[in-house]
């Protein structure tokens, strides 16, 4: 048996599990268990496959057990494994947003528009090969749907805001809620003597200002005890993290305004990100240095900016008033 790999019990039979993405505590998969029977909630790329697979052993359950693999929305670093996991789990359906579901059958082009931001090589050292979904093992979930994990409800709910794929999962048995990336990221090096650390990402090519605020409210709405990110897994303080995620949307949304038009947009852009970034990480008391942070949070900052370009480009910034 392979040793357990890097993986927490939170409780209520939820298990956080490093998928080894990217540097440890990067990318969480989430694995629901009730009643003998197991969810997982998004995978990682095709790499963390074995990873996921040996929490199943050291949990003692069988491939058998696992009904479903829920991916959020289907970027890469949540479904890029999704495709994997279905050919080694026979039982499984895959659970993905209406709007995601035709990419998991055919990923031709989520492949190549994620090549188009990452390239090709990077592509394929870190994502690997997507594997098709065969279409009848595909459940789409529109907002409101519910599935049952033996008897346990899990309710999917529509919100786009960083993806229009994107859907989070309410879990009544521990008053949780799956977030993928709508209630931002919260690296946990980033943390302080004040809790946690959450950022909005904004990364191409959905971003919308108004519609991830209005995702964010409706989650909080249903008073939820914690947060389960995919970057990284449990929060808890909430409305403290929520109220933090809407000042910093309104600041992203006007960087982008007063980018718009001018020369050198992307530069400016990049800059502007980094500056928000660094003040958001300081003023909540990070320990860590500038260059510490910088090398964290490069990447993020990057696409960040390069989703901050692509929402301006579709004329959405006009829409949304900082608030």
């Amino acid at each position: 048996m392979q040793p357990m790999p890097a993986s927490e019990d939170l409780g209520h039979g939820i298990h956080a599990i490093d998928t080894g993405f990217v540097r440890p505590f990067f990318d969480a998969s989430h694995l629901v268990v009730e009643q003998g029977r197991a969810a997982f909630v998004d995978v990682g790329t095709k790499f963390s496959v074995p990873t996921l697979l040996a929490a199943l052993d050291g949990l003692g359950l069988p491939h058998e057990a696992v009904e479903y693999v829920i991916v959020t929305h289907v970027h890469l670093d949540h479904a890029g494994g999704a495709g994997e996991m279905m050919r080694l789990l026979p039982r499984a359906r895959l659970v993905v947003h209406p709007r995601g579901a035709r990419h998991m059958i055919d990923p031709s082009k989520l492949w190549a528009g994620a090549t188009a931001v990452y390239g090709e090589d990077a592509m394929r050292r870190h994502y690997g090969e997507l594997v098709p979904v065969d279409p009848a093992r595909v459940t789409p979930a529109p907002d409101g749907f519910t599935l049952e994990l033996a008897s346990r409800p899990l309710v999917f709910l529509d919100t786009p805001g960083h993806a229009r794929h994107h859907f989070c999962i309410w879990d009544e048995a521990s008053r949780s809620m799956f977030t993928g990336d709508t209630f931002g990221l919260a690296y946990r090096e980033l943390a302080s003597d004040r809790g946690a650390f959450v950022m909005p990402t904004t990364t191409p090519v959905q971003f919308e200002p108004e519609a991830l605020v209005a995702s964010i409210d409706r989650l909080v709405g249903f008073g939820p005890r914690a947060m389960l990110l995919t970057h990284y897994s449990r929060v808890s303080e909430v409305e403290r993290l929520a109220s933090d995620l809407r000042r910093q949307i309104a600041e992203l949304a006007a960087l982008g305004r007063a980018a718009d038009d001018r020369p050198g947009r992307a530069p400016f852009l990049r800059q502007g990100v980094r500056e928000l970034v660094l003040g958001w990480v300081r003023n909540h008391g990070s320990p860590l240095t500038t260059e510490q942070v910088e090398e964290i949070l490069s990447l993020d900052i990057e696409l960040n900016a390069q989703g901050l370009e692509a929402w301006l480009d579709r004329g959405k910034w006009s829409r949304y008033e900082v608030r």
